[in-house]
């Protein structure tokens, strides 16, 4: 048999057709092309964000050889560097804690303790202390002084094995944490260590025996408020093991008073320090003649720790006072009732989303409509303790422990009234006090001007006592005096009527000023003086207050709308000190859970097509030709013609790019050569969870920056955070916050100064005006009446107050700030370099999550136009609470006076870019950011006709270079696949051709 050679078998295995060849690389190439779009569309949609991470680019400005000796040095650091800044910053941190500390006790001169004493420090705070809080108001605290180096910096020693057996405690049973906007994560544990196992160290206690140090610490935080019942929590998972039925956060818990029946067995001296920002229940405490000594130090913040070891040690004289009521019992105050979570039974609410925005959303949408009702009026802390005492409905010994405006000292001092001046009704009233102080040390007191206006049952609510002013005197040393003087506007002593008058009205009548220690004692050796009104006032458009632009009128009469004085069923009953017990709030009553048509229709999506529709006005021009640059503009009033040349330049898409990329920003615009700014958040410093390398020095919470009492410390604050913002490129602050301590409940207290408007608005405006002086702009927040955290998102909660108690105490602070924050600009105003300076006044607010009545914030016409601009002259930008929620519309907000969205694209969107109604509403929000930016530090170094020029970031170099090679790859992939389907085709024929030979 002959046998034939075997054929390669690669050469006998068949070739794979061109139809399977296709199949596998036509979707190969396919994907990969897709796959690179979808990549590059991605990065353009969501370039805002991505700049925020990796960098958005650099714009080189160049000054022309004509302007190079000019002066456009427009700020200047007091410090060399910014290591220099946070030394002086730390020391400045301490000086504030050791300013609003307040000693609330002192039983018999326990404290200053002896130097070098032996001490053993208790309570799961002394060891894992409350800084600050949680949220977007957090600071770094990984270098803070702790309690216990805080004492050791003081000379004391401390009691070693116990302080240690805390911290291991601690750190294996984490206290509560509020996860913001996730109240099924959110914790509300107290965690203190159980009582046996401080007994297991008590054989230490002899050795640091001279006092038992007791801290005691709540936290808060952003996106939730505190537990009213501990074991009545979202989670039921995350109830704390140790609560017992009816206690809420904010008293002692089984363990705490465990271990301070402890301390008082063990040792003969007592002190317990309150580590918090917001009030606890402390009654009992303050009524034990067990423990020696209180202090409130609220949350110290990178070194106030320190201070609280001075004050312990006695080289600090306590000079803090309370900024809130500490009531004895929550639970029987007017606002009880009404705060946390109450959803309407008819409301369903929807919004349209589109895909990209949902994509690109983490938030959870809900169908809910929420409200709250703030049915106690304008009484709550002391305008309710101290008018209802007043009024015989109330004990006030046994319902308040501490008072406002409350703190001792470790000296005495006498007052004497040696002046008062009283004006004509649109004058002012002042009153001059000598202080002596009359002890034995240095210290500094606080002198608080009260008025009573004339009340008459059944008409304008008043309060008993309202803060007029204040003065915080220097330090005094022994048998010296000191005199203040403090002045206070008459008609700041009206009151708002929206029933009848719909203004403000000073009632004819005795009005009784009385300079008092706090809100509820009349100093001693001081007689109250009365100033009479002959004929009441009405502050109305004829005759508006002089601090007004328009004169105030009711704006809120859909949300007045939700209250009764006569009982009428599904409203809301006014709160009246004509008879408290009757008209006391109550919960939320079956009728009130159904929502108004008016409400429900609140609740709707906002109709920017029937906006566009209604609106009457033209077009304005958008991408003129323009020589104009955004420094050209610097010191120049708003209206000046040349804004309108400016604005005109701009197109749609420039000025879209800004108004949607707001988050800790406002965007670049190369044409006119507006700088990218840098906004980080606050208040207690600067911070940002997108860019940690500008967070700087923790500061105390505004609590205990209140508790100053101190103005000047409080600009002292502002010029420290404005030289740090010059070292790290900072323009604007989202600082301060100015809502009400309304609950003890409310999560973000911290964030907040006090339970009083006037106190609020002269630390915001001490502190704003201070960080103007480095060209730094403010936001101040929540712009307005977002005083609870429940809810916050979930379609926004629909507050519901009098218009009277909005005004008079929600709006306050806010007004006061707008009214009275200037920041001095210097600017190149000619050809020939010379430098003039003009003042700008505010120029940044920011939008609250909820609703006024039904409407959104930050859509609310009434609030961010007619008061915030018509009423109050407010020139600058807003910008919205960070929008990732459906019902926060933008055109809605550009519309109604929000301009900066604080968000990033593709987030949130426009849904009119191009009616003449949206555009006019694009021009004139960014014609307000750019307002502020053009007199801000953004134009330091900058002078007019300077160049720009734009180096994009490394990262779109590389998604270019990236791009291009997949570009190349998939074209060489396409070559490689025709070139194969050709040979592939050819094949068959060739060898066809050649059998045809070779048969032939």
């Amino acid at each position: 048999m002959n046998a034939r050679p075997p054929k390669d078998a690669a050469a006998s295995k068949p070739r794979m057709s061109n139809k399977k060849y296709l199949s596998i690389w036509i979707p190969v190439l396919a994907l990969v092309t897709a796959l690179t779009i979808v990549a590059n569309m991605a990065l353009v949609i969501a370039g805002g964000w991505v700049a925020s991470q990796l960098g958005s680019g650099t714009y080189t400005f160049t000054n022309s050889d004509e302007s190079a000796s000019w002066d456009t040095s427009y700020y200047d650091s007091d410090y060399a560097d910014m290591d220099e800044v946070d030394a002086a910053a730390k020391d400045l941190v301490e000086e504030i804690a050791a300013g609003g500390i307040v000693l609330a006790k002192n039983q018999d001169g326990a404290l200053p303790l002896d130097p070098g004493s032996t001490v053993t420090l208790m309570g799961r705070a002394a060891a894992d202390p409350v800084f600050g809080g949680s949220g977007s108001g957090s600071v770094d605290t990984n270098s803070a002084v702790n309690v216990r180096a805080g004492l050791e910096n003081a000379g004391f020693s401390i009691n070693e094995p116990l302080y240690t057996a805390i911290e291991a405690y601690a750190a294996e049973n984490p206290r509560g944490h509020i996860e913001m906007d996730l109240p099924l994560q959110s914790t509300y544990t107290i965690g203190e260590m159980q009582v046996d196992r401080y007994e297991a160290q008590s054989s230490t206690f002899a050795e640091y025996g001279d006092a038992a140090i007791i801290v005691i610490g709540r936290p808060g935080g952003e996106g939730g408020d505190l537990a009213q019942d501990m074991l009545d929590i979202a989670n039921p998972d995350n109830v704390d093991p140790r609560a017992q039925e009816g206690e809420h956060q904010l008293e002692l818990n089984q363990d705490e008073k465990a271990m301070i029946a402890l301390a008082k067995e063990s040792f003969d001296k007592v002190v317990v320090v309150v580590n918090a920002s917001t009030t606890i229940e402390m009654g009992d405490l303050q009524d034990d003649a067990g423990i020696d000594a209180i202090l409130l130090a609220g949350s110290p913040g990178a070194s106030g720790f320190n201070a609280l070891g001075s004050i312990l040690a006695g080289d600090v004289n306590p000079s803090g006072r309370t900024v809130d009521t500490w009531a004895a019992d929550f639970t029987a105050d007017p606002t009880w009732s009404n705060f946390g979570s109450f959803i309407y039974d008819n409301v369903s609410a929807s919004y349209p989303v589109s895909a990209t925005e949902t994509a690109t959303s983490n938030a959870t949408v809900t169908d809910e409509g929420t409200f709250v009702n703030h049915a106690e009026g304008i009484y709550f802390g002391y305008r309710y303790y101290e008018t209802a005492a007043y009024e015989g409905f109330i004990d006030y010994d046994d319902a308040v422990v501490y008072p406002f405006g409350y703190g001792l000292s470790y000296t005495d001092f006498a007052w004497e009234i040696t002046g008062t001046e009283a004006g004509a009704v649109d004058g002012t009233i002042a009153v001059t006090v000598d202080v002596t102080n009359t002890g034995d040390v240095a210290g500094r007191d606080v002198v608080e001007l009260y008025y009573s206006a004339p009340y008459t049952a059944g008409g304008i609510e008043k309060s008993e006592v309202v803060l007029g002013g204040f003065a915080k005197t220097g330090t005094i040393e022994p048998g010296a005096t000191e005199s203040v003087t403090i002045e206070l506007a008459v008609e700041d002593m009206a009151s708002y009527d929206y029933m009848d008058a719909a203004a403000y009205v000073l009632e004819a009548g005795d009005y009784e000023l009385r300079v008092q220690t706090d809100s509820h004692t009349v100093a001693a050796g001081t007689e109250p003086f009365t100033y009479t009104v002959d004929e009441t006032v009405v502050y109305d458009e004829a005759n508006p207050r002089s601090t007004d632009e328009v004169a105030a009128t009711n704006r809120f009469d859909d949300v007045s709308a939700g209250f009764t004085t006569t009982g009428e069923a599904g409203k809301i009953q006014v709160f009246s000190r004509a008879d408290f017990a009757g008209t006391f709030p109550a919960a939320p009553t079956a009728e009130q859970l159904v929502a108004s048509e008016e409400t429900v229709a609140g609740f709707e999506a906002w109709d920017y097509e029937d906006a566009a529709a209604a609106f009457e006005g033209e077009a304005p021009t958008t991408g003129a030709d323009s020589d104009l640059s955004l420094i050209d503009l610097r010191g120049l009033a708003k209206d000046d013609p040349k804004w309108d040349e400016l604005l005109d330049s701009l197109t749609v898409g420039e000025m879209t790019d800004v108004l949607l990329n707001g988050a800790y920003q406002t965007a670049p615009i190369g044409s006119i050569g507006k700088p990218q700014t840098l906004e980080p958040d606050g208040p207690a410093g600067f911070s940002s969870f997108i860019n940690s390398s500008i967070n700087g020095v923790a500061y105390p919470s505004e609590v205990l920056i209140a508790q100053t009492w101190d103005v000047e410390l409080g600009d002292a604050m502002g010029v420290m955070l404005g030289n740090e913002a010059l070292q790290k490129g900072i323009n604007g602050w989202y600082a301060p916050a100015v809502n009400m301590h309304r609950s003890p409940f409310a999560g973000r207290n911290f964030e907040y100064y006090s339970e009083d408007p006037l106190l609020s608005g002269a630390m915001l405006t001490s502190v704003a005006n201070g960080i103007a002086t480095k060209g730094v702009y403010v936001t101040i927040k929540h712009f307005a009446l977002n005083e609870q955290e429940t809810n916050r998102v979930n379609n926004g909660v629909a507050t519901w107050a009098t218009e009277q108690a909005i005004r008079e105490v929600y709006l306050k602070p806010f007004e006061m700030g707008v009214k009275d924050i200037t920041m001095d600009v210097t600017y190149i105003s000619d050809s020939d370099g010379t430098v003039s300076e003009t003042t700008v006044g505010a120029t940044g607010i920011m939008s609250s999550f909820n609703r006024i009545g039904a409407t959104w914030a930050g859509g609310s016409e009434a609030l961010m136009t007619d008061v915030l601009r018509s009423e109050w002259g407010f020139e600058g930008f807003a910008i919205s609470d960070f929008n990732l929620y459906p019902y926060m519309n933008p055109n809605q907000g550009i519309s109604a006076g929000t301009d900066l969205t604080l968000t990033f694209q593709p987030s949130k969107s426009f849904g009119d870019t191009s009616s003449a109604k949206a555009v006019t509403d694009i021009r004139n929000s960014t014609h307000n950011i750019l307002f502020a930016v053009a007199n801000s530090n953004a134009m330091d170094e900058l002078a007019p006709g300077a160049t720009v020029a734009y180096t994009p970031p490394t990262w779109v170099y590389v998604q270019i270079i990236a791009t291009a090679a997949v570009g190349v790859l998939v074209l060489g992939g396409v070559f490689m696949v025709v070139r194969r389907v050709r040979r592939h085709r050819a094949e068959p024929a060739a060898t066809a051709e050649a059998d045809a030979l070779v048969n032939a």
